[in-house]
């Protein structure tokens, strides 16, 4: 192996599933993410990226947002510049939540559902939420940073069958290394 390598630098996150039968209450699933800064990896995050808010340096951006599952290919889609984000995170993950204001869903009674996470054209994981279908939010992917700067990938889902609105205090640590 040579030094050469520049690590994980600018990823996309996507989710799809589809829409829910006729006579039955949409799914809407959304995608999150938290930055962990290298004081506090596994505490509180600095700051969260959803539905309505945005970093505030625009290195994770929502590009596509769907409340039902009617998009075309990928219902959500997520883009996060790591090698773009300040040296003092060193952590990011990023998390998948099923709404609840139509009552009670876990990932079972959602049609299809799936995710993707990419760097360009080279797939990092693919998974179809399958271990985690009694859930109703799942830790999708981590981002680390090492000492050198670079930002590697931990795959895994970790599931989350709490209300989906405390998630984003639980997400970062609901795994350690």
């Amino acid at each position: 192996m040579t030094g050469f390598s520049k690590g994980i630098r600018k990823v996309e996150v996507a989710l799809k599933w589809d829409p829910s039968p006729a006579g039955h209450s949409p799914a809407d699933l959304d995608i999150i993410a938290a930055t962990f800064v290298s004081g506090d990896a596994y505490g509180d995050p600095a700051y969260l990226v959803h539905f309505d808010s945005r970093s505030p340096d625009g290195t994770i951006t929502l590009n596509r947002d769907s409340t039902d599952g009617k998009g075309f290919g990928w219902d959500e889609v997520m883009t996060l510049e790591l090698e773009r984000l300040d040296g003092r995170y060193t952590r990011v993950v990023v998390g998948a939540v099923i709404q609840q204001r139509y009552g009670h869903k876990t990932f079972a009674d959602v049609q299809h559902p799936a995710l993707r996470i990419r760097e360009g054209y080279t797939v990092l994981a693919e998974d179809d939420f399958g271990s985690v279908a009694g859930a109703t939010a799942a830790a999708i992917a981590e981002f680390v940073r090492d000492d050198s700067g670079e930002w590697t990938f931990r795959p895994g889902l970790h599931g989350f069958d709490g209300d989906p609105a405390t998630f984003t205090r639980v997400m970062g640590r609901a795994h350690r290394p």
